[in-house]
């Protein structure tokens, strides 16, 4: 995969806060090169979060946001508020921008404090810098800047670099839980859900993985996995199936054939594994008019059949003999508050960044809500969760 075709998901993201008229425009516009927002002597003038995709070395891949102002006011401007704390969610490296002018403000130093609270790298833009008489010496995490006249934007850049070594995600989707020459079989149903003419994103980067570490793999429907096998002049040392296709899989599959889904991969590469496990022991519990909140990571036309709305609900009945009362969310929407909640289902998260989705299972670990994703919810009622964690040496 190219740096140009990298997905949203797996840059780093860098989001731009600060109050309004601080500049944070004109520097995202000075750092992308690119007239990306719309800049104005109005105060308020960025409504809405603005993201754009780059390459800044050494990070790489990046995606760019651009916030509203934390200062904004009344009832529009509260919104607007929220929504550029929300993107806080998303954010693995974050540039205040200060109007060098005025100096740090208490909302600056609310900001700060969120960084820090978040164990966030963090970098201190004074912007305006050309309209000082003066410049007071500054701490290590800031330095003055000129969107205007492009003084410091290139040090500014530079600073973003140096946290390429701290961003770096170590993490593996399958890649270390095989030997070379191990074979992979990746079960990949084609349905009227399924997006036509491609494959969808966890699909795709299990393949390049796996390609990328030169380990061989077969890929087939669930209705050929049998003719596959056969094919193969030995056992595959892992199948991977889409966690729709658990059961019919399991059931083609020897006993003791590891066994896993492309959502409980994603699981261990983006989030907290055992959280989610821990999760799945809530849907036993579940009761009449308990409150379900079913979220998804993309936004999508929902079809008949779908997943999330359909299947997953008629599973979750069948297997807790319940009514629950379910909320559905997708994309950007994830409630702050989920205490009102019995349970969390989310989905793989695939196109969510780890940074948001560390946010949403703290919510739910600080309210108390047990969650699950959508493999391993369905792994527990099909009755072969702990065979689907065989692979990672996973204990329960």
């Amino acid at each position: 995969m190219s740096l140009q075709e990298t997905v949203s998901a797996e840059r780093v993201h860098i989001g731009f806060f600060g109050k309004r008229n601080a500049g944070k425009s004109s520097l995202v516009n000075a750092v992308t090169g690119q007239a990306l927002s719309v800049v104005s002597p109005v105060r308020g003038t960025t409504t809405d979060p603005v993201k754009k995709a780059m390459e800044l070395l050494p990070l790489g891949p990046v995606l760019i946001i651009d916030t509203p102002g934390l200062d904004d006011e009344g009832e529009l401007g509260e919104l607007r508020v929220r929504k550029a704390k929300q993107m806080l969610a998303q954010t693995d490296l974050a540039v205040l921008a200060v109007d060098a002018c005025a100096g740090l403000s208490p909302e600056d130093a609310e900001l700060l404090s969120l960084f820090r609270e978040r164990g966030l790298p963090y970098v201190v833009a004074y912007n305006k810098a050309d309209l000082l008489a003066e410049r007071p010496p500054l701490p290590p995490d800031g330095l003055y800047v000129s969107a205007v006249t492009g003084e410091g934007v290139h040090e500014l850049k530079e600073k973003l670099g140096s946290f390429a070594k701290t961003l770096e995600n170590p993490r593996k989707l399958v890649a270390d839980l095989l030997a070379p020459g191990d074979v992979t079989v990746l079960v990949i149903p084609i349905d009227a859900a399924a997006p036509k003419g491609r494959l969808i994103l966890p699909q795709q980067q299990v393949m390049r993985e796996l390609l990328d570490a030169h380990l061989p793999f077969a890929a087939c429907q669930d209705t050929e996995l049998r003719e596959t096998l056969c094919a193969l002049s030995r056992p595959p040392k892992l199948v991977v199936t889409d966690s729709q296709a658990f059961g019919k899989v399991a059931s083609v599959l020897p006993p003791e054939q590891l066994l896993t889904s492309f959502s409980i991969l994603f699981a261990r590469y983006k989030g907290e594994l055992g959280q989610l496990v821990r999760g799945a022991e809530a849907l036993a519990d579940l009761r009449d008019g308990d409150r379900v909140l079913i979220a998804e990571g993309c936004t999508h036309h929902r079809q008949c059949g779908d997943i999330g709305t359909v299947k997953l609900p008629a599973w979750l009945e069948g297997y807790t003999g319940a009514k629950p009362v379910y909320t559905f969310t997708s994309g950007g929407e994830f409630p702050e508050d989920l205490s009102p909640f019995s349970l969390v289902i989310h989905c793989g998260a695939c196109m969510l960044n780890a940074a948001e989705v560390a946010s949403r299972l703290r919510r739910a670990a600080d309210a108390g809500v047990p969650v699950v994703n959508y493999g391993v919810a369905i792994a527990k009622m099909h009755g072969i969760l702990e065979r689907s964690l065989k692979v990672f040496g996973f204990g329960g």
